[in-house]
């Protein structure tokens, strides 16, 4: 927080000069204007000395006189009107003086108090310090400033929401309920997060209950329905609840419901549940529906180099073999050999993703390629070799591809 108090001195200490400065200035322009006078009137008078000696001394007639002296009163007067014309500076009185200090004075103050009126201080202050001083804190000691942070700012509904969760991974589920119920209160219910947070609370009290599906637990789960029929959290305790009961094809139903929302980590856990009921069904014998999303994407492949490279490389230089979307970059699967294993026989499938998100089976169509890597490394250099096959369905392939290496990096 000292820092934001010194870089506000700073910026009142700026703003402050936007009113001395000018004055300043001002009276800057007010002095070297009067000296200026006083010199043209020095000028004037030891001009007009010379034109009287001359004069007198019979080098000038009286006429000549009094036209040069007439010369000089008039450079005199228009001397004296440029300074004024030009700067226009304004005499400062006391009272003036006064005022352009009290309006310096007041600067600061309204600064100050329309920060502390308008501004988010403490949000500024929670950014700004960090209590762990760069170290890694462990999960405690990270809620428990948490929790300090939110008895100063106690409206901050995302961050008891942040504490709620973190209560639930750490197996504090009273707790987790007894925060939730005050994020409910906070939040209005027309908020786009009400239903999450319904169906948090809903899975709050299902663990808090020993992970029994009670009375409490399926009221909030259907008021975070009645809002959002396509809350992941919600339709996920609906399939848990049938899959225990042995009801397998309603808890497909409501996990496959989900699934409609779901990315990440979610999606993999609601089809891992998806798999685990079609599994079931099939030991008890009973009808397993269509599920396209268990389809998992496959590509076999057969690698080969071509005769023609053969001499230009050696058996420890590694082969990367990789399946990417068509025009991406970001692999998709990705294998990693050497050359002495060519020719080699193998098949990219999810297994294979290199992030659990992006895998083969979340686009239709794929670029295969291989690569003999003379660096050791993934990223294409000059001097590599390479062979590629593009489009490529994830789906449906019943042969190998026969993907040979017969291209150089150029």
């Amino acid at each position: 927080m000292t820092q934001l108090w010194f870089a506000m001195a700073v910026l009142t200490v700026i703003a402050m000069g936007f009113v001395f400065v000018p004055a300043w200035r001002n009276r800057e322009t007010l002095e070297t204007a009067e000296d200026r006078r006083h010199q043209n009137v020095d000028i004037f008078r030891e001009r007009l000395s010379e034109l009287e000696q001359e004069r007198d001394n019979g080098n000038l007639d009286e006429s000549d006189f009094e036209s040069l002296k007439t010369e000089l009163e008039r450079n005199l007067l228009i001397d004296a009107e440029e300074p004024e014309q030009a700067a226009a500076p304004v005499k400062l009185n006391t009272q003036t003086r006064v005022t352009i200090a009290l309006l310096a004075l007041l600067i600061p103050a309204i600064s100050i108090g329309l920060y502390s009126k308008l501004g988010r201080s403490a949000d500024l202050e929670l950014a700004m310090n960090d209590p762990f001083q760069g170290r890694q804190p462990t999960m405690e000691e990270a809620v428990s400033e948490l929790e300090r942070q939110l008895g100063r700012n106690p409206e901050n509904a995302e961050g008891w929401f942040l504490l709620a969760t973190s209560y639930l991974n750490m197996a504090r589920y009273d707790e987790s309920v007894t925060v939730l119920e005050k994020v409910l209160k906070l939040l209005p219910p027309d908020a786009p997060q009400y239903p999450g947070v319904i169906a948090q609370y809903a899975q709050a009290i299902y663990f808090a209950n020993g992970s029994q599906m009670d009375e409490a637990v399926m009221t909030q789960v259907e008021k975070a329905l009645s809002l959002d029929p396509y809350e992941i959290t919600a339709l996920g305790l609906l399939g848990i609840s049938a899959f225990e009961q042995g009801e397998y094809e309603t808890a497909i139903t409501h996990w496959r419901k989900a699934l409609t929302n779901a990315e990440g980590a979610s999606e993999q856990s609601l089809l891992s549940g998806i798999r685990s009921a079609r599994d079931r069904l099939v030991e008890l014998g009973k009808p397993v529906p269509d599920l396209p999303e268990l389809v998992e994407a496959s590509i076999p492949v057969q690698v080969t180099l071509s005769e023609a490279l053969k001499a230009s490389v050696s058996p420890e230089q590694t082969v990367f073999v990789f399946a990417r979307p068509v025009g991406g970059r970001m692999p998709l699967a990705a294998v990693k050999l050497t050359v002495a294993d060519l020719p080699v026989a193998l098949v990219l499938d999810d297994t294979l993703a290199m992030n659990p998100q992006m895998t083969l089976s979340s686009v239709t169509e794929v670029e295969v390629s291989a690569r003999i890597s003379v660096a050791g490394q993934p990223q294409a250099q000059p001097g590599d070799m390479f062979g590629v096959i593009s489009p490529v369905a994830v789906h449906g392939l019943t042969k190998p591809l026969d993907l040979v290496i017969d291209q150089v990096v150029e």
